[in-house]
């Protein structure tokens, strides 16, 4: 099965690399793309520079004019590959290693399920707490393609795209998997933009997840709604 890796990032120029760096020891992988989400640093460059450096396997450069938002980024790498499994990373991991990405892809190459979710276990307590109470927001999972476009709206979910990925699979009954990979975490993004920013960015970005929570939950409902009337 062809597999491609996607990144989507926004303003990663100084972290991007490191992730990179990883992606390109991993065999299973044929393609990365970096999805750059209408970055205002040099992202683009980093990315398109390390692409020059690394012919194996291919690594390339998606550039979006205006920032779409997390969702949108992976939408764009999803339609642009013809793979049948894709994998999405954060541009900001910290402890990525070969054996993770591997460790997460297993599941859905073997045919045991649909899609597999990287959850964060050792890093550091500040992500690893969040994971716990919240394991279906992480941004590290590996999914049959063909999946990612059927999910109405997906595109437009911004920050709210796992939550939309995973309640679209629980209402299809899609099988799911969550895979332990020890010692990962992430930049915070009060670490990324200072105390107020960073705040401010994380109350933003868990409004859009709410969004996304209640938008899903609806379309479940309705569809059990027809369901039902189907069956009367």
């Amino acid at each position: 099965m062809k597999v491609a890796a996607i990144v989507p990032a926004y303003n990663e120029a100084t972290r991007i690399e490191r992730v990179l760096s990883v992606l390109v020891q991993c065999p299973a992988l044929h393609e990365i793309l970096v999805v750059n989400d209408g970055s205002t640093d040099d992202t683009a460059a980093v990315a398109l520079e390390f692409a020059r450096q690394h012919a194996q396997p291919p690594v390339r450069v998606i550039n979006l004019p205006v920032n779409r938002g997390k969702g949108g980024a992976m939408f764009a790498g999803a339609t642009a590959t013809d793979a049948d499994v894709i994998i999405f990373f954060d541009a900001d991991l910290i402890g990525l290693k070969p054996e993770h990405v591997e460790r997460i892809l297993k599941p859905v190459l073997d045919g045991e399920v649909a899609m597999s979710i990287g959850v964060f276990r050792g890093g550091r307590l500040s992500t690893d707490m969040a994971q716990i109470l919240v394991p279906y927001i992480s941004g590290q999972r590996a999914l049959l393609r063909e999946l990612f476009p059927e999910i109405p709206g997906i595109e437009r979910t911004r920050s709210g795209v796992e939550i939309a990925l995973t309640l679209h699979f629980k209402r299809n009954r899609y099988p799911v998997a969550m895979v332990v990979v020890e010692g990962i975490t992430h930049t915070m993004k009060e670490e990324k933009l200072g105390w107020v920013r960073g705040v401010w960015a994380r109350t933003k970005m868990y409004a859009e997840i709410g969004k996304a929570f209640l938008r899903y939950t609806r379309l479940s409902d309705l569809r059990h709604k027809l369901l039902l009337k189907r069956e009367e």
